[in-house]
């Protein structure tokens, strides 16, 4: 995508702030959108903006406000999609502590019916993967496909088909595990080509805090963005410069 590099830079930008699942924590997503316009960083956040934190409204609000002054945008997550389809009305299983609270959450806000409207709105056209040169960026899980082909359009109103799955929701066994969480599979970071980094979140992996880096047989990696932000632990983001 030279294309949107190159329309970056013209419009002042010196690289990327790669912002994991913010879940609902606001005041730490402010620190990290405060502080990727101070260094000159478009802020791309990779899925699964609301949801358990205190405050999901004024997530989306500085979300929407970054996109509206064109110095962010963020990618499509499960509870993305997830919630969109529960603003339409959509039966949909949630957790009073998860998707319960946002959707509490937003019914409080005082701009809420416009935060909704914009919240079906934008996680419709959210993006459910992209590729920046040799930087890769997908929510959960990525496949060699999404070397070849886009992001369908409108995929966050779409029923997921297999690759959006992957997207979305990464590779599983079908198992549970003890912590009510699915067994996980990783083998697809084997088939990130030499050369290639993945930035993703979605899952937990830390386990000192810190994002996880993966190297992969086939000669590149990825890395796991997500540390817990509004479940107990801390919003994580990396800096990349162009």
């Amino acid at each position: 995508m030279p294309a949107v590099e190159a329309d970056l830079r013209s419009r002042g930008f010196r690289g990327l702030r790669v912002v994991g699942d913010v879940h609902g924590d606001a005041t730490a997503f402010e620190h990290a959108a405060a502080g990727a316009e101070a260094a000159g960083l478009f802020l791309l956040q990779l899925g699964d903006l609301t949801d358990h934190g205190p405050d999901s409204p004024a997530v989306l609000r500085l979300m929407f406000g970054m996109m509206d002054a064109r110095r962010g945008r963020f990618l499509l997550g499960n509870h993305d999609h997830k919630l969109r389809r529960a603003l339409l009305g959509q039966r949909v299983r949630m957790a009073a502590e998860g998707l319960g609270r946002t959707l509490a959450q937003l019914a409080e806000a005082p701009d809420g019916k416009a935060l909704t409207a914009r919240a079906i709105a934008e996680i419709a056209a959210a993006p459910a993967w992209l590729r920046l040169g040799t930087w890769l960026f997908v929510h959960a899980g990525w496949h060699p496909r999404m070397l070849r082909e886009p992001s369908p359009p409108a995929a966050g109103a779409q029923k997921p088909d297999p690759l959006l799955s992957r997207a979305l929701f990464g590779q599983v066994t079908g198992r549970m595990l003890a912590d009510g969480f699915p067994e996980r599979l990783h083998d697809w970071v084997d088939r990130i080509p030499a050369g290639f980094t993945l930035y993703c979140g979605h899952e937990r992996r830390a386990t000192d805090g810190r994002p996880v880096v993966q190297p992969g047989s086939g000669g590149g990696k990825a890395v796991f963005l997500d540390t817990g932000a509004g479940k107990g632990g801390h919003l994580s983001w990396i800096d990349l410069a162009f």
